[in-house]
């Protein structure tokens, strides 16, 4: 077993009296009252005090121990952790993009908003939709932003409605976003193809219905074959398609939600086009609608008039503002950046290898692995830890060995319709190469599962972290270091 050298905290480190810089000597006489009205900090209590040397090489040695996608494969399921050309980050970071002020005046900003008009449409072209805002921030966001716009269309033809009808397999942000516009959900079963049950779903919808939130494909990888018939169960009962766009990544170029009879949905800029999910940096959230929800869009929108582009706020149905300023621009600069450079023929493309990857994955591996569904999927692919359960190896162990291989886990125990989920999503941005790196993994450890558990159980082995006590860690988190006496 290899033993990796803990790197210690920057407290640790820390001794009385270094200092990674030293000014001169002050040289003009001191006005010490002219800062006398500003509430300045005192010294921190406790700060650590270390070399330049000290906290250049420590923060420098966190930072390789830090896992990224410019490293190696994100298999997150229903993340979209793909590679971000460098390309896109060095048109996002322009001077002429990074030093426009939020606040500067129309006239200043014409080329930001025609770039942004620019993507709007492409957007709509995309989804087959017929406005877009940009405003909200995340995918999240933009979902409810979505569920306002339809509760306000609701609300205009005078009655709000009490439910939303959201699948069993949903994103969990689902049923949040309806709970927060105030309604009340109900779930709607999977029938044993993994896809919406038109029984449960007839049942279910009446005319106190809101809307469906449905993901397609849904959280499984599978598509919703149905979803013409589907929507038009709810639309005859006077109900809106909501659409959860997270998973755009394995439809784009190929087919559009809109010509499935969806009213409304969000896209994540940060997950299908260029950008990768999470790592706590900014995302994009925009929402796509059907004419009939087009002027409750947030305030103010982008509109153009003989050249000139201008914001609108004269818009009386809105549901008014929902962020600061418009959005994400530099995600969307990236995004616009992404899909220009593919075109029409690229995008599809883009889908189609993201397919195919996700694919050649579940055929490597569905000897191995258990899928509770078996039906064709599309960009991702849920198995389970049923099989190495027979040894009592969880996926929660095998993710932590896919540790020891230097490889991310895939997404664990979601969607909650299949216990012990390990959820799989190559990207089309991942090589052959890398994906056999994967599969050969993932069979190394259902052999050591069968031969050697207590292994799994104990992994990872050769990280700067070893397993945490998780269940301690929730329960009392250490939120401060204490120098220990």
């Amino acid at each position: 077993m290899i033993n990796v050298i803990r790197e210690p905290l920057i407290f640790e480190i820390s001794s009385p009296g270094k200092t990674a810089i030293k000014l001169p000597e002050l040289d003009v006489p001191e006005k010490s009252d002219l800062l006398a009205e500003v509430p300045l900090r005192a010294d921190i209590e406790g700060f650590p005090e270390v070399s330049e040397t000290e906290v250049t090489r420590h923060f420098t040695r966190l930072s390789q121990m830090n896992y990224c996608v410019d490293f190696g494969f994100y298999p997150l399921g229903s993340c979209t952790m793909k590679y971000n050309p460098k390309i896109n980050e060095k048109i996002a970071g322009m001077d002429c993009y990074t030093n426009v002020h939020p606040l500067a005046s129309e006239k200043l900003t014409q080329g930001n908003l025609e770039l942004m008009k620019i993507l709007e449409n492409l957007l709509g072209e995309i989804t087959g939709l017929d406005a877009v805002s940009l405003q909200p921030a995340a995918g999240a966001h933009g979902e409810l932003t979505g569920m306002m716009l339809i509760r306000a269309h609701h609300l205009n033809n005078g009655h709000p409605r009490k439910y939303v009808l959201i699948p069993d397999s949903a994103h969990g942000t689902n049923p949040s976003s309806a709970h927060i516009c105030g309604y009340q959900v109900k779930e709607i079963k999977s029938n044993e193809r993994g896809t919406i049950s038109l029984e449960d779903l007839e049942k279910e919808m009446t005319e106190e219905v809101a809307a469906l939130m449905v993901t397609n494909p849904n959280t499984l990888g599978v598509f919703e074959s149905d979803i013409c018939q589907i929507a038009d169960l709810v639309h005859a009962k006077g109900g809106l398609v909501y659409m959860d766009g997270a998973n755009l990544n394995a439809l784009a170029g190929i087919t559009r939600p809109g010509d499935m009879k969806v009213d409304v949905m969000h896209l994540n800029l940060h997950k299908t086009f260029s950008t990768p999910h999470g790592g706590g940096g900014p995302g994009s959230g925009p929402v796509a609608v059907k004419k009939i929800l087009e002027p409750y869009l947030p305030v103010p929108v982008i509109e153009e008039k003989e050249g000139k582009y201008f914001f609108n706020y004269n818009r009386p149905k809105s549901i008014g503002k929902v962020k600061s300023f418009y959005g994400q621009f530099l995600v969307m600069l990236k995004a616009l950046s992404y899909i220009l450079a593919l075109g029409p023929e690229g995008l599809r493309e883009m889908a189609e290898v993201a397919v195919l990857n996700s694919n050649y994955l579940r055929r490597s591996l569905d000897s191995l692995y258990h899928l509770k569904y078996d039906s064709p999927t599309l960009h991702e692919c849920v198995f389970s830890d049923k099989y190495q359960q027979e040894f009592g190896v969880s996926n929660l162990d095998i993710s932590k060995r896919l540790l020891d291989y230097g490889l991310h886990p895939p997404t664990m125990s979601f969607p909650l319709i299949v216990h012990g989920a390990l959820m799989i999503e190559p990207t089309e941005t991942e090589s052959r190469r890398d994906l056999d790196l994967f599969i050969g993994a993932m069979k190394a450890i259902d052999r050591e599962a069968r031969e050697n558990p207590e292994l799994l159980k104990a992994a990872p082995h050769i990280t700067y972290v070893r397993r945490l006590d998780e269940v301690q860690a929730a329960r009392h988190p250490v939120l401060r270091w204490e120098e220990k006496k």
